[in-house]
């Protein structure tokens, strides 16, 4: 019977480790349901290893490493040209991520920096969209694109 106790609990500790990943969020990190996203907590592993290192953990970015995303990034989804921007910016186009993964990263990332300015009629980013653009990475031109589709945000009164 004692011999049977080290493996029973090292069962229980295992489960007790892995229930809260198995069954969605922590509480800790607490995700609500997102449009184009499957599994938040996924998305956001996605983002700590793919873009939090030059966007930093909570989007603010900075002028030596990327622009800032938190309150900001959704607003290119209400400008032409901006949807497809955020699929070609050279981080997410080269992200080491598959598509499908890579547009569950993206729709997180609006929803959890930007939600106020997500339109209503929002379509998630799907992953044969994200695979057709990431296939035009914008390169040395990504700033100027990104400048020009902020001045339409001024154009178009977007708050």
């Amino acid at each position: 019977m004692k011999g049977l106790a080290a493996p029973a609990l090292i069962l229980a500790a295992g489960a007790a480790f892995a229930t809260p990943a198995a069954s969605g969020p922590t509480s800790s990190h607490p995700e609500k349901a997102m449009p184009g996203v499957a599994d938040p907590v996924r998305a956001r592993q996605h983002w700590i290893l793919q873009c939090q290192g030059c966007h930093r953990a909570d989007a603010t970015g900075t002028p030596q490493t990327a622009p800032t995303m938190a309150g900001f990034v959704a607003r290119f989804l209400q400008v032409p040209g901006g949807r497809d921007y955020l699929a070609r910016v050279p981080g997410v186009a080269t992200a080491a991520l598959s598509d499908a993964d890579l547009a569950e990263v993206v729709n997180w990332s609006l929803m959890r920096f930007d939600p106020a300015h997500v339109p209503a009629d929002f379509k998630p980013y799907t992953a044969a969209e994200i695979g057709r653009l990431r296939h035009k990475p914008l390169r040395a031109e990504a700033s100027a694109v990104r400048a020009r589709l902020v001045a339409d945000f001024d154009e178009t009164k977007i708050p």
